[in-house]
C-alpha cells in the first residue's frame, strides 16, 4: 500500500511528462538513495576510523604521561607540611618503648624516636594514643601518618602498608654469661639451657631438642628466675627475647648474646603504601640517626648501658 501511495504522488507531481520521465525519476530516486547510503557509509567509516585513532592516541599519551610524570602526589606528606606535625599512633602500654608518665604524657623509646625523626624534617611529633589492635586500622583510614609502637613486621600487610628497616630486634637470642666460652648452640652439648615456661624461648628449646640438640632444658616460671639461674651458674645458657635481654643488661646483669637471632622479631615503623615521599624521608631519617649514633643513645637512655663486650 505504501508503494502505491508513493507511485501516485510521483504521477501527480509529473503530470503529462509521460512514462519515460516517470521511469527516469524512479531510476534517479534509486540512484539518490544509493548515493546517500554510500555517503552515509563513507562518513560513518571515517568517523569510526577517527574514533579508533583518537583512542590509540589517548592510550599512548596516557602511557607516556605515566612513564614521565613520576610517582603520584603524596597527600600524607603534603598534609604533614601543612599541619607542621607528624601524627604517630602508638599504644602507650609497653614500657620502656611507650608508656604514660604521672601527668599522663607519653614517654619512652618510641616517643623519643618519633620526635627525633620529626625533628629531621622540621616538624613536631604528634603522639596519638590508640589501642594496639587498632593501630593499623587508624593508619589505613588516615587517622595517623605512621605507627611506631614496638610494632613487628607483618608480611601479610605489605599490600597496604610499607615497613621501614628495623630499628630494634626483639627476637629470641642464645644468651650466656659475660665470661662464658660458648659461641654457638653446638657448644652447649651436655650443658643446660634456662627458659621461661611457655615463652618463645621455651618453644625454640623444645624444637632444638627434637632436632637432636644435646643440652638439657631448664624451665622456670618467670624470665627473671631463668636469668638468675644463668647469672648464678645454675644453667649454662639462656634463651630469651631481645627486649628482656636488654632490660637485664641495663640492670647490670653480666650476660651477652651469642650467635644469630633464633626467631626474628624486628620492630619497624609502618606507613601507608600510598605515601612514597614519607617512605623515602623515613628511610633517610633513620639512616641519619643511625650514623649520628642517636639510635644507640636512645636505647641506652631507655634500657640502660651495656657493659663493653656484652652486646
Amino acid at each position: 500500500m505504501t508503494d502505491q501511495k508513493g507511485s501516485g504522488e510521483k504521477e501527480a507531481l509529473q503530470g503529462a511528462e509521460g512514462g519515460a520521465n516517470r521511469q527516469w525519476l524512479v531510476a534517479g530516486s534509486h540512484r539518490e538513495r544509493w548515493a546517500g547510503s554510500f555517503v552515509r557509509r563513507s562518513v560513518e567509516g571515517r568517523a569510526r576510523l577517527w574514533i579508533a585513532v583518537c583512542i590509540v592516541v589517548l592510550a599512548v599519551g596516557g602511557w607516556l604521561v605515566l612513564r614521565t610524570s613520576g610517582p603520584a602526589v603524596d597527600e600524607t606528606w603534603l598534609k604533614m607540611q601543612e599541619r607542621g606535625s607528624w601524627r604517630v599512633g602508638m599504644d602507650p602500654s609497653f614500657p620502656p618503648f611507650e608508656t604514660l608518665d604521672a601527668e599522663g604524657s607519653p614517654i619512652g623509646y618510641d616517643v623519643d624516636l618519633a620526635r627525633e625523626i620529626a625533628a629531621t624534617w622540621g616538624l613536631e611529633a604528634e603522639i596519638v594514643a590508640i589501642g594496639y589492635d587498632s593501630l593499623l586500622d587508624a593508619l589505613l583510614v588516615d587517622r595517623v601518618d605512621a605507627v611506631i609502637s614496638a610494632f613487628p613486621y607483618n608480611a601479610r600487610m605489605t599490600k597496604d602498608v610499607h615497613y621501614s628497616p628495623p630499628y630494634f630486634e626483639a627476637g629470641v637470642r642464645l644468651v650466656v654469661g659475660a665470661d662464658a666460652a660458648f659461641d654457638e648452640m653446638g657448644d652447649l652439648d651436655g650443658g643446660t639451657v634456662a627458659v621461661e615456661w611457655g615463652s618463645r624461648g621455651d618453644a625454640i628449646a623444645r624444637r632444638l631438642q627434637r632436632d637432636g640438640a644435646g643440652f638439657r632444658r631448664m624451665p622456670f616460671e618467670s624470665s627473671e628466675k631463668a636469668i638468675a639461674a644463668l647469672v648464678s651458674g645454675a644453667s649454662s645458657a639462656l634463651l630469651i627475647d631481645g627486649v628482656t635481654l636488654r632490660l637485664a643488661q641495663g640492670e647490670g646483669k653480666q650476660i651477652r648474646a651469642v650467635g644469630a637471632v633464633l626467631d626474628e622479631d624486628p620492630y619497624v615503623i609502618a606507613v601507608s603504601i600510598k605515601a612514597p615521599k614519607l617512605q623515602s624521608a623515613l628511610l633517610q631519617a633513620l639512616a641519619t640517626l643511625e650514623e649520628a649514633g642517636r639510635l644507640r643513645m636512645l636505647e641506652a637512655r631507655w634500657f640502660g648501658q651495656v657493659a663493653e663486650g656484652e652486646e
